[in-house]
């Protein structure tokens, strides 16, 4: 059964009108619409982390990313509270976000039944890639389609060093829905206009395969952009 977010703030007030008013934009208001894939809260009750699947999203802009990570910071004194959040495409990516600010890898994996199996070990090891640690990549932008005959999420990564070869990556997850299981494949890209040629391509229906990359790349859910135009965020039909 889907879990419903309890937030642990009762008693607890924003720590002013500002932080109020973004809580309810961001979270709240939302709130019967989240489900809780993974969370972890510190004994002393101060910091609680979630990754979220926020529903509500199925019926806004097509492909926008489907996942919440959230950080609640309570200040169990004053009885108030403050947060920090991004939406994600992928739950690695939110765990990863998460860990960077203090949740330990330990606690923040899927709960059981909260989606996909990875296929493959390949799809193992590039999300633990993704979840472990990573600071040289941002995102630039992602597609997540649901659409029953095509399920899949595109994600296009920049290296934060403009310098560095194979600046731009794609990440590409499949799942499939008879078996419930899901593939992740990573492709990398010495510019950008290479990387949206195969995105378009992709999205187009063209079977056009990812150049592999060396394993050793890392990755960061951080959500700054280098000075790059995204894609477009949408299929092209």
């Amino acid at each position: 059964m889907p879990s419903s977010p309890d937030f642990r703030l009762d008693g607890y007030d924003a720590v002013n009108d500002r932080v109020a008013a973004q809580f309810w934009q961001h979270i709240d208001i939302e709130s019967t619409e989240l489900t809780v894939l993974a969370e972890h809260h510190t004994d002393d009750q101060r910091h609680s982390y979630y990754v979220l699947h926020n529903g509500a999203v199925t019926w806004g802009i097509p492909g926008e990313p489907q996942l919440v990570a959230l950080h609640l910071q309570r200040d169990v004194e004053a009885r108030t509270f403050r947060f920090r959040h991004e939406r994600l495409p992928l739950p690695a990516m939110a765990q990863s976000w998460l860990i960077a600010r203090g949740c330990p890898k330990e606690g923040i994996g899927l709960l059981p039944g909260m989606g996909t199996d990875a296929a493959d070990e390949a799809t193992k090891a590039l999300e633990d890639r993704l979840t472990a640690d990573g600071d040289r990549f941002a995102l630039v932008t992602s597609y997540t389609s649901d659409d029953p005959d095509r399920m899949q999420i595109t994600v296009l990564l920049a290296a934060t060093d403009e310098k560095a070869p194979l600046r731009f990556r794609v990440l590409l997850e499949k799942v499939d829905p008879e078996h419930w299981t899901h593939t992740l494949r990573e492709g990398g890209f010495s510019t950008y206009e290479q990387a949206t040629a195969w995105w378009h391509a992709h999205w187009s229906g063209e079977d056009v395969p990812l150049p592999t990359t060396s394993p050793a790349t890392r990755h960061t859910a951080a959500s700054a952009v280098p000075t790059t135009p995204a894609p477009r965020s949408g299929p092209i039909r």
